[in-house]
């Protein structure tokens, strides 16, 4: 018998942590890039209008760049439970939380800092 067919009775386990991996640590680079707006609250109005408008821009990249995650733990959780989706489930499962990382990564090095 082949186990292509297979249903993987531990589909699940993957997806689910990744999940919770990907919010929480979506949600501490999200409050970390919102507290580094104060960094340049003593600074010159010259330096601070540079400062905030590539600190919101940061912000907004890091928003929409959150649907990259989004996508891919959907398709992680949508793969059909068969044994042979196991490893592009892992794969998809374990470059959701990665992805956050480099979008962190990417809105940190938008930021001209003062």
């Amino acid at each position: 018998m082949s186990l292509d067919g297979e249903r993987d009775s531990r589909a699940w386990v993957g997806p689910l942590v990744s999940t919770v991996a990907t919010v929480v640590v979506g949600f501490f680079a999200l409050v970390f890039v919102g507290f580094s707006a104060m960094a340049c609250d003593a600074c010159s109005s010259e330096k601070a209008h540079g400062f905030d408008a590539s600190i919101s821009t940061a912000i907004s990249v890091l928003q929409v760049g959150f649907l990259v995650p989004a996508a891919l733990l959907l398709a992680s959780w949508g793969l059909p439970w068969e044994r042979r989706n196991a490893g592009r489930r892992a794969m998809f499962a374990l470059m959701a939380p990665l992805s956050i990382v480099g979008l962190f990564v990417v809105s940190m090095a938008i930021v001209n800092w003062p």
